[in-house]
């Protein structure tokens, strides 16, 4: 019940403004508490097994930080009237809204302003040179983005909400962002983040699989090519330098009848991976709204399973 409500809180009125502003965001906070781990463990004077030791030691104290609030949280409120507030938490955590219109944005900033406008906003969610994108590279970019967040932002934050609870949402939703934060193969991080970064792996394994199912069964809904998209899963999925991210990606890529991925720059590197799917690349704005309306009837898909699931057990 936790995760149907939760999902149902946040696609209605996701992570208003006005309390960002007075607040900020749970992800902020757990953000900070990183940046202090880093700080105080991640010292460089020390050879990388100690770094990656106090790495270890880092992530634990992350997992015991965020977990044990968010156990004793719900004790208290999972059977009272206060579950509402449970659930509000929740949704906190999940960014099916967010992600809906920080991509719409970026349509919108190409239909209204043109190559600028598209690589102004499509900055605010990708960490690739703007600069270095034309038309076709800021959608592909965009939809790249709307795939693997539907991934780790989404299914694998409801996925971790149903099996666990709030506990288990807090978990992977610490860990992720440890890994956004920390787990960069860098001369910096390289050692110290890599228990983030593997965890992270694993733990976005069953996620990163789901949310390609769901896409390919969007596509059937939506007319868009569910073979190929299972076609591109099958091949590709797994030649992407992610464990992970192929996985939604090479789905929508098949589904649009586009290429995903592939060699990219972040600021001055260039980044060689593999295409996913192997359709056209000069993806254009009516590519990023279909892409949209296979990620609205995902996330619709998501909730049916689970609130079928639900009534399933309240019937058993």
């Amino acid at each position: 019940m936790l995760v149907c409500t939760a999902l149902a809180i946040e696609a209605a009125f996701g992570y208003p403004e006005a309390i960002f502003r007075a607040i900020h965001h749970p992800v902020v906070w757990i953000g900070a508490l990183i940046s202090w781990l880093d700080k105080l463990y991640n010292r460089p004077e020390c050879c990388a097994p100690m770094r990656r030791a106090m790495g270890v030691l880092a992530v634990c104290i992350l997992t015991l930080a965020t977990v044990v609030p968010a156990w004793i949280a719900q004790s208290m409120l999972q059977n009272s009237p206060g579950f509402l507030l449970l659930a509000i938490l929740a949704s906190t955590l999940i960014a099916q809204r967010s992600l809906w219109d920080h991509v719409t944005a970026v349509a919108s900033g190409l239909r209204d302003d043109g190559l600028a406008g598209g690589r102004k906003t499509v900055s605010m969610i990708v960490g690739r040179n703007p600069e270095t994108l034309d038309e076709a590279g800021v959608v592909r970019a965009a939809i790249e983005s709307l795939a693997e967040n539907f991934s780790d932002g989404i299914v694998a934050p409801a996925l971790w909400c149903a099996a666990f609870g709030l506990p288990g949402l807090v978990f992977y939703k610490a860990i992720n962002t440890a890994d956004s934060m920390i787990g960069h193969r860098t001369p910096k991080h390289q050692a110290f983040g890599w228990a983030a970064a593997r965890l992270d792996d694993v733990i976005n394994l069953p996620a990163s699989r789901f949310s390609a199912i769901l896409l390919m069964t969007s596509a059937a809904l939506n007319g868009a090519d569910a073979r190929q998209s299972a076609r591109a899963v099958w091949r590709d999925a797994s030649s992407h330098r992610s464990p992970n991210a192929g996985w939604p990606e090479a789905a929508m890529a098949g589904a649009l009848g586009l290429c995903l991925a592939g060699p990219r720059v972040y600021g001055d590197v260039r980044v060689e991976d593999s295409w996913m799917g192997d359709g056209r690349a000069d993806a254009n704005e009516a590519d990023l709204r279909r892409a949209l309306r296979l990620y609205r009837t995902a996330c619709v898909l998501q909730f049916g399973l689970y609130a079928v699931l639900l009534a399933v057990i309240l019937r058993g």
